[in-house]
């Protein structure tokens, strides 16, 4: 079942379930985040991964190169046209054993052309999302810290998960950054 704002609240509250908490929508002057009819806008941090201009070379997600990126702070990022970044969201997740998080791009950015890419937020996973924001414009995009970036909308199973996230020790378990690719060899 997917679950409302009150839920939310409760499930923030009782389980520190998203921290920082805005227990309301804050929208004015920003890209809003915080509680929404039937979900969480979550915000971006201010660090960004962006890939180097010119920068020649393969994306490999099992030997990637944190080089082909750098590494930028601050209040925006110019997002350079038809390409993408990284960045993680301003709040650290700890989810429930019965809930699954859905994540999807704010309408205010889709407008611009920028789409963001986020997996599911599993069963008992923990930490900072790491986002992949690509812009599809044939012109630069600037993207707001500390303002809206995506929902996440939260289903609720009857049951526990048989096997949860961290009960298989997974490899993005309590992510405390902005979080490159990992494969684990011994896998």
């Amino acid at each position: 079942m997917i679950k409302n704002d009150a839920w939310i609240i409760d499930m923030a509250q009782k389980h520190n379930m998203i921290s920082p908490f805005a227990g309301e929508q804050v929208r004015k002057g920003v890209v809003s985040y915080g509680v929404s009819s039937y979900g969480y806008d979550v915000r971006i941090a201010d660090e960004f991964r962006i890939l180097a201009p010119g920068a020649e070379g393969i994306i490999d997600p099992k030997k990637f190169d944190a080089g082909l990126f750098t590494l930028t702070k601050g209040k925006s990022c110019l997002m350079p046209p038809n390409s993408y970044i990284l960045a993680r969201t301003v709040e650290y997740f700890k989810m429930p054993q019965k809930v699954l998080g859905i994540c999807v791009g704010k309408s205010t950015y889709a407008r611009c052309g920028v789409i963001t890419n986020i997996t599911p937020l599993e069963p008992e996973w923990e930490g900072y999302i790491t986002i992949a924001i690509v812009n599809t414009s044939p012109l630069p995009v600037r993207l707001y810290a500390n303002e809206g970036i995506a929902q996440v909308i939260f289903i609720e199973s009857a049951e526990p998960a048989k096997v949860s996230y961290k009960d298989k020790n997974g490899k993005y378990q309590a992510q405390t950054g902005l979080t490159l690719p990992k494969i684990d060899p011994d896998l």
